[in-house]
């Protein structure tokens, strides 16, 4: 049964914003996450081997979040602000305690 069609996007720049902040937002949160996760966390060994797995996961949960939104430019906005803050705690996790 195909979508209703009043609930898809039909601005091509939407559907651009939302696709582009799933895959590319999604990754460098993830990606931060376990960094910051592997600098905060007393065993950093434990959180790398295992974000071999749950990255994907992560990566596909926030792959999905952006087609909840209405507006594609505010997913970026929000992935954005979530990235500096997580770039922030991998700043001060580094200058604690810095793995090399």
């Amino acid at each position: 049964m195909p979508a209703n069609s009043k609930y898809l996007t039909t601005n091509p720049w939407q559907q651009f914003a939302k696709i582009s902040a799933g895959i590319v937002g999604g990754y460098i949160i993830t990606s931060l996450v376990h960094i910051a996760l592997a600098l905060w966390l007393p065993n950093p060994k434990i959180v790398l081997a295992t974000s071999i797995y749950t990255i994907f996961i992560v990566w596909g949960a926030l792959m999905i979040v952006p087609f909840l939104f209405k507006n594609g430019w505010l997913v970026w906005l929000v992935y954005l602000g979530l990235s500096l803050l997580l770039a922030l705690a991998v700043y001060y996790g580094k200058l604690n305690s810095p793995l090399i």
